[in-house]
Formats: structure tokens, C-alpha cells, sequence
């Protein structure tokens, strides 16, 4: 639609993409990106943040209003953030520690299980590794920082007599024949190259907007409809709706855009009313310019109307 009306647009290409996980690659080769923004810290401690990149252009299938699908040029900004790398570093390491500990707990459990039979113990096995049916017909997640690998041992093990009495003692003890489960575990590595990467498509020209201004438009969309989303992701908040149909679901989700959009102007225009008279509104950690739409509405929520 953008293409056909030739509406300017900017937006994230998620990682499940191909033509992401593209680009990431060609991204990582040995020659350098240039730089594009340069920031101080936020803080003193903190260095200063950086954002590499570059543009270039592939061509993808894009599906016009008429059902039609075409192969078009379009242009993808390719963007290493230095500061995203170490928080993406930070967040792995933090995830993987947190899931030790429940990969542990998983493999005691699972390694103290006894089975009879084969195919009891392969049954096990694959609702191990999830291939068996999730809870509420989604598939189990496996674990993300962690690979773990079992295999089936069949072995003996001790088990009570039938008869009551003291056995003889040439009498050997009774066993019993069975398989168990014994498992595996190898922390995944954490590549350093594979942190802080972005990738933006654009119908823009680079000819009109370089890569830098690119990137900055992106980064300030402070007051659109898709900072919303951020609360709405929220299980109490959408998730309980169920719609069958098609058309439905694009109703709710133009509702819901529209919506977010009035949350948003409506926090637009009191920011600047602010910033243009010098004053402040009381907010969440005192007194503020910036107020958020959730703010503003808390403030008036003791204002009635009565006619």
C-alpha cells in the first residue's frame, strides 16, 4: 500500500525473517560499517553509544491491494548498536543463569523416573523434547538457553520380594528390569556478533534520507501509536478477546490503531502546551513537562460531568 501511494514508512524487520537473518550475515563480514549517530552516555560511568550502519537494497514479493505479487527493490538500513549488543550480553547471561537452575531441577526429575517398558520411555522422551501436545493445544517451548539431549539405558534394580518372611540367605535379592532416562546439558553460546543488530526496511530513497536520518526517525517515535503497544501485549489487556473471523480481527485491530492514535495525540498536545508555557503537571516521580497519556487520565478520572 505504501509502495502504490507512495507513502514514506520505516519499520522493524523482525529476526524470523529470512531476508533479516540475510542481512545480519552480510552485516557481520569483515568490512566495517560506517558510523551513523555517536552519543554520550547517559551516565557518566557509561561510554559513549554508537550505531553503525548501512544501506542496501534487495528484492522482495510484495502482495499490492489487487492480490497481485511482484518482486520490488526495497531498501533495508542494516544498524549495529553498541549499547543494544551489551544489553542483549547482559540479558543472555541473566537468562541463562535463571534457567540453570530449572534445567536442573528438570533433569533430577527426569533422570529419577522409572519405566517398565520401551515405549513408555520413549513416550517420555518426546514429551521431553516437545514433540508430544502441549497444554491448550500449543507446542511446548523448549529451552532457550540450553541444549539437553536424553538417552534411553536399560538397567536392573532392586525391588520387593512377594512372599513375606525372612529370606535365606543364599536366596539372591530380588530385581527387577527396566529403562531409565539420563540427560545431557550444554549451555548455548552466546556469540558476541550476534548482539545489537537492527534492520529497518524503508520505502524512502536514499537519495532523499540518508541511512543516519533513517535511524533517528525510527529512534524518535516517542508519540505514535507504537509505544502503545508495550501495555496492550499485556495477557489482561487483549487476550481475552476471541474473535473467529476474519473481518473481526481486522475490526478490533483498526479500532485498537485508532484508538492508540488518539492516546497518543492526546499526549502529543499536552506536552507541547506545556513545553510552550513553562509549566508542569504532577506525575508518577513528582512534577513533570512530559507527562504520559496514563498521567493525564489519572488526573482527570475525578472530573464528572453532571448535566
Amino acid at each position: 500500500m505504501c509502495l502504490e501511494h507512495g507513502i514514506d514508512l520505516v519499520t522493524f524487520v523482525p529476526r524470523t525473517c529470512a531476508v533479516r537473518q540475510e542481512l545480519e550475515a552480510w552485516g557481520r563480514e569483515p568490512s566495517a560499517l560506517p558510523l551513523l549517530v555517536a552519543k554520550p552516555g547517559r551516565r557518566k560511568a557509561e561510554a559513549p553509544r554508537y550505531w553503525h550502519g548501512h544501506s542496501v537494497m534487495r528484492q522482495v514479493e510484495v502482495e499490492s491491494s489487487d492480490g497481485q505479487i511482484a518482486a520490488v527493490d526495497l531498501r533495508f538500513v542494516i544498524v549495529h548498536a553498541s549499547q543494544l549488543a551489551h544489553q542483549q550480553t547482559q540479558t543472555y547471561t541473566s537468562g541463562q543463569g535463571k534457567e540453570a537452575a530449572a534445567v536442573a531441577d528438570h533433569v533430577n526429575r527426569v533422570q529419577a523416573q522409572w519405566f517398565a517398558c520401551l515405549p513408555d520411555a520413549e513416550a517420555a522422551v518426546a514429551a521431553s523434547e516437545g514433540r508430544g501436545l502441549g497444554r491448550r493445544g500449543r507446542p511446548p517451548r523448549p529451552w532457550r538457553y540450553h541444549t539437553v539431549r536424553y538417552r534411553i539405558v536399560a538397567e536392573t534394580r532392586r525391588t520387593r520380594r512377594t512372599r513375606r518372611g525372612r529370606p535365606a540367605k543364599t536366596e539372591p535379592p530380588p530385581l527387577e528390569a527396566g529403562y531409565r532416562l539420563v540427560v545431557e546439558v550444554e549451555g548455548l553460546p552466546n556469540l558476541e556478533e550476534d548482539n545489537g543488530w537492527t534492520v529497518l526496511a524503508t520505502t524512502i530513497s536514499a537519495a532523499t534520507c540518508p541511512d543516519a536520518e533513517i535511524l533517528q526517525a525510527y529512534q524518535e517515535q516517542h508519540t505514535t501509536v507504537e509505544p502503545g503497544f508495550r501495555w496492550i501485549k499485556h495477557p489482561a489487556a487483549i487476550s481475552p478477546v476471541w474473535l473467529e473471523k476474519p473481518e473481526r480481527i481486522a475490526a478490533l485491530a483498526r479500532l485498537t490503531v485508532v484508538g492508540l492514535l488518539v492516546y497518543s495525540i492526546l499526549q502529543r498536545q499536552v506536552r507541547l502546551y506545556l513545553q510552550t508555557h513553562a509549566q508542569q503537571l504532577p506525575g508518577n516521580k513528582g512534577r513533570t513537562a512530559t507527562p504520559t497519556a496514563a498521567v493525564m487520565l489519572a488526573l482527570l478520572a475525578h472530573v464528572a460531568l453532571i448535566q
